[in-house]
């Protein structure tokens, strides 16, 4: 699955927000009013904002305006055993002067933007019982009028909340992420947060990519399908298989039938949107296992690769492969970047994403054609065949 340099706030029990000064003027990217409803600022994940009162005059008169405890003080009164786990990671969002952040063990807080104090927690347990919920990077923010909704994934689970009260959506349910997978899974996991556009929540999945249980090395592993929810009922809209299976597009790349017991291919970092186009592009991983393909022979589709899918149907639109049968662990880390720029005096609707490799692609985020072209290299082949 890999493992990304947490973004956004990363401190042990702490979350810091220093004072910003009222937006000014808008791009066509970035985001709105100095608010920050999305992981990356924006659906196009360019991580923009108009704010211009820190620049590198002011930078160095910033103060800490107010800092708290991850878990609120009412938490620690409910469970004093309770403990953030040491990889907390959190970048929280921030709509109509309140942020909503993941806060560890499964939980997630609204408090006032300009004075850190909490307005509701969400608890998982609800019955007093000790949380275990792992940490989340971070949550997703919906808005129809006056229904206001956090989304994101506790545990093994899909939860919606009211965004003014922290009380679940009746409607939306509890919707349980070991289901409606292409293949069973012992137990659900993904931490990042949740990508919604178009009214259409999309998650990933977050299988150990090291092919271990129980600290066995194994070739057999659940895939890393990604999948589409109705953001008002909690319904499955779709599936994506990020590993074909027999008679799709993709499953000749997996020979020797490895498609059958080959997992992860995830999507385990962070996804972008175009909702005019309804597109959402994914960046996917390596498959099982990271360093060895003896058991997966071929090219592997869609195992290192940039997808971009109908958002309302989950049908492929196109892809591109980075790595055919990759054996270095060189999965996409990064929200693909979505933007307009000009080429030779055309206009062109754009994606790039950045790799491991060091390299920047960058397509035609309709049709996939590489703006500039790719060229690609067969890898030398060196070592001895193993008995």
């Amino acid at each position: 699955m890999g493992h990304p340099k947490p973004s956004g706030l990363c401190i042990a029990t702490l979350l810091l927000v220093f004072s910003l000064a009222p937006a000014q003027a808008q791009r066509e990217r970035g985001t709105e009013n100095g608010e920050w409803r999305y992981y990356a600022g924006d659906i196009y994940s360019t991580k923009y904002s108009p704010l211009d009162q820190i620049n590198v005059d002011t930078v160095r008169r910033l103060r800490i305006s107010w800092q708290r405890e991850a878990l609120d003080v009412t938490i620690r009164e409910k469970y004093p055993s309770a403990r953030v786990q040491n990889n907390f990671q959190s970048t929280p969002l921030m709509a109509g002067g309140v942020l909503y952040a993941s806060v560890g063990l499964g939980m997630v807080a609204a408090m006032d933007a300009a004075t850190g104090e909490t307005i509701w927690v969400y608890d998982p347990t609800g019955q007093g019982e000790q949380p275990s919920g792992r940490a989340m990077r971070g949550v997703a923010y919906w808005r129809d009028g006056n229904d206001e909704r956090i989304v994101f994934v506790s545990g093994e689970y899909l939860v919606a909340l009211d965004a003014k009260t922290g009380r679940p959506i009746s409607s939306f349910g509890k919707v349980d992420l070991k289901l409606g997978l292409s293949r069973p899974v012992g137990r659900y996991n993904w931490s990042s947060s949740p990508l919604i556009s178009n009214d259409v929540i999309v998650v990933g999945s977050g299988v150990n990519d090291i092919g271990s249980v129980e600290g066995r090395s194994t070739k057999e592993m659940p895939p890393g399908d990604v999948r589409g929810y109705d953001v008002r009922t909690g319904k499955q809209l779709w599936l994506f298989k990020t590993i074909p299976t027999n008679g799709e597009f993709g499953n000749d790349t997996w020979e020797d039938n490895s498609w059958e017991y080959t997992g992860n291919t995830n999507v385990w970092s962070w996804m972008s949107a175009d909702p005019d186009l309804g597109y959402v592009y994914l960046p996917l991983t390596t498959p099982t296992n990271d360093w060895y393909g003896g058991h997966r022979k071929g090219d592997n589709l869609f195992a290192e690769s940039l997808v971009c899918l109908d958002i309302r149907t989950g049908g492929r639109k196109w892809h591109f492969q980075a790595v055919h049968h990759g054996l270095w662990d060189y999965d996409f880390p990064a929200a693909p970047i979505l933007l307009d720029i000009n080429v030779d005096g055309r206009p062109i609707k754009a994606v790039a994403i950045v790799s491991k490799q060091a390299f920047t692609y960058v397509f035609d985020r309709v049709t996939g054609r590489p703006i500039w072209p790719i060229e690609e290299r067969p890898v030398p082949q060196f070592g001895r065949e193993v008995d």
